[in-house]
């Protein structure tokens, strides 16, 4: 996609914002919108923090930090759609080789916002376990620290599911699960034999889940890949690419991804 392309969505949704329209229009979306036909479990690339630091011609950290705020309020907005399962695609492992002042200033906003996480009622009213998917060793003590307060202040919930894919990828998971496996069978817990799809799902970060496999994967950016991103439980996953960076994502472009997603008919390869 063309940049100036780009560039115009971005000016003409600015244009909606400034003069009130997107109330209207979210008001339209959500009676167009079936309830029952609502994905059980959405997952997001939250994708376009630099680009979008660069194109207002502000810092990285600022990019970041608006990021970090947008994530916030969609976790609100999934609450009251009533969507059960999320997956917040943060940090991959890749992400880990970016500059380290980059990378500290990242550590430094999660860490704030775990820890605002960790103290928000919302999180224990909605009864919402909290679990981080990835390679969390990678991570610095301190980060690895609250990550597993929040998992373990919340694994008796599951009302709700919040998974936050950090220092996450999808080819390792993938290797992580298949020397599970290998041990399971050097254990004689498993014969070969015995090796099927539920034994590689049991193995997956994700295995702690009513439902792994997302009904929708939404990346923002304009960016038209997965990177990685749940290699295994994408299978049959509708995918969804937008044009808008993350710290710009609105309410009423989650409702149209929805709107799009309830439009097409899931066969699963039937």
């Amino acid at each position: 996609m063309l940049i100036n392309d780009f560039g115009s969505k971005v000016v003409l949704n600015r244009f909606i914002d400034l003069f009130g329209f997107h109330k209207i229009y979210e008001q339209k979306l959500v009676s167009q919108i079936t309830n029952d036909l609502l994905p059980n479990h959405i997952a997001i690339v939250l994708d376009g923090n630099r680009r979008w630091a660069k194109y207002n011609l502000v810092g990285i950290r600022r990019g970041h930090f608006m990021g970090a705020d947008k994530a916030e309020e969609l976790l609100n907005w999934i609450h009251d759609l009533g969507i059960k399962i999320t997956t917040l695609y943060v940090l991959s492992n890749e992400n880990l080789l970016r500059d380290d002042n980059e990378l500290n200033n990242i550590y430094d906003l999660l860490q704030f916002k775990l820890e605002k996480l960790r103290t928000d009622s919302r999180i224990h009213k909605r009864q919402m376990k909290i679990k981080a998917i990835g390679d969390v060793n990678l991570l610095p003590e301190k980060l690895q620290t609250i990550l597993k307060v929040l998992e373990n202040e919340t694994e008796q919930y599951n009302s709700m599911f919040l998974n936050i894919a950090i220092a996450y990828g999808g080819q390792k998971e993938l290797v992580t699960a298949i020397k599970k496996i290998g041990e399971m069978i050097l254990t004689h817990k498993i014969g070969i034999d015995d090796i099927d799809e539920k034994t590689i799902e049991s193995c997956l970060y994700t295995s702690h889940l009513p439902q792994p496999a997302p009904d929708l994967i939404l990346r923002t950016s304009g960016e038209k890949r997965l990177s990685g991103f749940l290699l295994w439980q994408s299978a049959y996953s509708e995918l969804i690419f937008m044009d808008v960076f993350w710290p710009e994502f609105r309410k009423i472009d989650l409702l149209r991804a929805i709107r799009t997603y309830q439009q097409r008919i899931r066969r699963f390869g039937k």
